[in-house]
């Protein structure tokens, strides 16, 4: 059974690798034996010691996703099979204070950013007639409204989008093209509303698991998506969330 989940010989390009989600990514898919790049605005530096301190493959490329195109020159003859996009931003404002500056960081960000990476991979895999698959960090608020978050809000429906019509034109060239949508997961992006006593309370007890999320709950579930087990799973926005859209 080892096989079906192996992701040996494979190489993988994880964004906002550095920390949080995409760190537990970047880790999960070397631990199945990708050779992983790890991308972001910082170096991933204690990223890469992970990977390597357990013999896996890991090296670093600092790209700033604040630029929707950062990632248009890297995939030509580099032999990347699999791409996780995860970099992203919040910015937290009542919708009648959001301003325009806040609302284009978003959305360049987490939208525009995902897609036309996306569509650089996917460029270089399907001139060379070659299989891949695609996992975009999307959110629960891809299907839920949210309060304060306009703009990630915005975001986060158009990454469930992008990656349904991406699954859609791609399929016949054999890549996959899937979303996870992480629940209430312990990162930076949540500080805020754990630091919170009232609000943490809310949400803990809407959690059927009764927890927040751990970063190694979305790695272990990118590491399924960009394996053999899943090839025939694409199109998909996958909930791993502890039950929160169950309640």
């Amino acid at each position: 059974m080892a096989g079906l989940f192996s992701l040996e010989g494979q190489r993988a390009l994880v964004t906002g690798a550095n920390t949080g989600i995409g760190q537990a990514i970047a880790v999960a898919l070397a631990g199945q034996g990708a050779a992983v790049t790890c991308a972001g605005r910082r170096p991933s530096s204690d990223t890469i010691a992970a990977i390597r301190a357990t013999g896996g493959e890991a090296d670093d490329l600092v790209l700033d996703f604040a630029d929707p195109m950062a990632a248009r020159d890297v995939f030509a003859a580099a032999g990347y099979t699999l791409l996780v996009n995860n970099a992203g931003i919040i910015r937290r404002e009542d919708a009648v204070t959001h301003s325009e500056a806040d609302w284009d960081a978003v959305i360049d960000t987490n939208l525009k950013a995902v897609f036309f990476t996306c569509q650089s991979f996917g460029r270089e895999l399907i001139a060379k007639g070659a299989k891949g698959a695609i996992v975009n960090i999307a959110s629960l608020l891809s299907f839920q409204g949210g309060i304060r978050v306009p703009g990630y809000t915005a975001s986060k429906h158009g990454v469930a989008g992008i990656t349904k019509l991406l699954a859609n034109e791609w399929g016949p060239h054999g890549i996959t093209v899937n979303a996870i949508a992480p629940g209430y997961i312990a990162t930076s992006n949540t500080e805020a509303l754990r630091a919170d006593p009232e609000r943490s309370r809310q949400i803990l007890e809407r959690i059927p698991a009764g927890r927040w999320g751990r970063p190694e709950d979305i790695g272990g579930t990118a590491a399924f998506l960009c394996s053999p087990a899943a090839r025939y799973v694409t199109g998909a926005v996958l909930n791993v969330d502890g039950g929160w859209l169950a309640r």
